[in-house]
């Protein structure tokens, strides 16, 4: 089972260790708001904290960030990032959530889990609906998107990258 809990000294050594996994594998740290632009764990937790809300939030929307732990060993296992609100770019790219899996733990329903858990937050901040979005040519995220009751609205290009997105409606 999957704990969603927020970023704390408890867990620094695993998230500069999932950050580290992450450069080493060349994968994108998705879901982690910037942690690779920190090199001080204890300035990026400020950072995440301070972006739940309005009056302290250091970018464009408000957003919670959790650490997805495997609760029988407390493993870090992924990071969700549940923006608040969207704003253009996050309308039309990006998405109310964005999370990632580390390498080892992948293809175990992680994500799935993780997505499911993500969505009883979403709907804790009062959301109805959320919008997801992946790369086309990532069949896994869009199977788990899918999985959790995600309709493909359309297609769009970035950057000569087509980008699919899909709503969610919470129950």
């Amino acid at each position: 089972m999957i704990l969603l809990v927020k970023p704390s000294m408890e867990y620094k050594n695993q998230v500069l260790q999932y950050k580290s996994e992450f450069i080493q594998n060349g994968d994108d740290l998705a879901g982690t708001s910037y942690l690779e632009e920190y090199d001080v764990y204890e300035e990026w937790m400020k950072f995440v904290l301070d972006n739940e809300n309005e009056s302290t939030k250091h970018t464009e929307v408000t957003a919670s960030v959790f650490l997805a732990i495997r609760e029988e060993d407390n493993k870090l296992v992924g990071i969700i990032n549940i923006r608040h609100e969207l704003n253009e770019y996050l309308y039309n790219y990006g998405g109310h959530i964005g999370y990632s899996v580390r390498k080892d733990e992948r293809r175990k329903g992680y994500a799935k889990e993780m997505l499911k858990v993500s969505l009883k937050e979403c709907s804790k901040l009062g959301m109805s609906k959320v919008l997801l979005t992946c790369d086309v040519n990532n069949i896994a995220s869009a199977k788990t998107i899918k999985a959790c009751g995600g309709i493909l609205e359309n297609e769009v290009f970035k950057d000569g990258e087509v980008i699919q997105r899909y709503w969610i409606f919470i129950k």
